[in-house]
């Protein structure tokens, strides 16, 4: 028997090259942004003298101004994404029968395009003269004020964007509340309001937990929208990053903007997760 064979077992020797894999493409990267954010400003050497000077920094710059648009966006966007999806979740998963495939596919479709192609064609719909402004001047003779270059935009933009991202995690959520369960409820003499309540919402709330986490994640790392349909009018934290780490070639500062927008956003999910006791939901106990 090899040495290997006797300090591993069969389990974890199978499981040896994903653990490999997840080393060398995950953690070492992220070791390496953390390790980077304690060297001195604009050098490249991991072996130098670390300090906090990077995190001073950015705790004296206007930086919080940055991080506050990525968290109001993001939240902004759960919130109307939690209300647009979850009836749309709830005909998918009960109501639409066998049109929902047909539904499905077309809410994944968009996913097929390139978002800055998408982005750029909500440009084309509401900037001065466009699509949307220009009809209702030619039918109407009314040409509202455009809101191209403006945080509403923005908004839209994100919520358009990151609807699938809601979308899918909530319909899987609904799908798991077993239908007898819910006519058991009405059998029993609850109301649709009641059955809402405490039935649908607490057993598909996985999904709507899950939802909420993902799109969050991945609206405060947003920079395309801001970009493109902001006009340079909303910073987020994103665009300080990508700019420190090409323009600036300060990759000390951005790996600081990093870790501390990892460790604001792990700790803000800490405290949804803690809210929510996950082994209930999902019936482990």
């Amino acid at each position: 028997m090899s040495i290997l064979s006797r300090l591993l077992p069969p389990g974890r020797r199978h499981a040896l090259p994903l653990i490999l894999f997840m080393a060398v493409g995950f953690a070492a990267p992220l070791f390496a942004v953390i390790a980077y954010s304690f060297v001195p400003a604009r050098t490249f050497d991991l072996w130098a003298d670390w300090s906090f000077d990077n995190y001073l920094e950015v705790f004296n710059s206007t930086s919080y101004i940055a991080f506050g648009w990525s968290l109001g966006l993001a939240a902004a966007t759960v919130l109307i994404l939690a209300l647009v999806c979850y009836p749309v979740a709830f005909g998918l998963a009960r109501v639409f029968g066998k049109w929902a495939t047909l539904i499905t596919l077309l809410f994944t479709l968009p996913l097929f395009v390139s978002e800055n192609v998408r982005l750029y064609g909500w440009i084309m719909v509401f900037i001065k003269n466009g699509v949307l402004l220009g009809t209702l001047k030619s039918l109407f003779g009314w040409e509202p004020d455009s809101i191209v270059f403006t945080p509403e935009l923005t908004l839209l933009g994100m919520v358009y964007v990151y609807l699938p991202f809601m979308l899918f995690p909530m319909t899987l959520g609904v799908s798991m509340v077993p239908q007898q369960t819910r006519d058991a409820a009405y059998d029993l003499g609850a109301s649709r309001w009641q059955v809402f309540r405490e039935v649908d919402l607490p057993l598909s709330m996985p999904g709507i937990v899950i939802g909420f986490l993902l799109t969050f994640v991945l609206a405060v790392g947003a920079i395309a929208e801001a970009k493109v349909l902001g006009g340079q009018r909303i910073i987020p934290i994103a665009n300080d990053i990508e700019v420190a780490f090409t323009y600036a070639q300060n990759w000390p500062l951005g790996s600081a903007l990093a870790v501390l927008l990892m460790l604001l956003v792990g700790f803000l999910v800490l405290i949804v997760l803690r809210r929510f006791d996950l082994d209930t939901i999902l019936g482990r106990r």
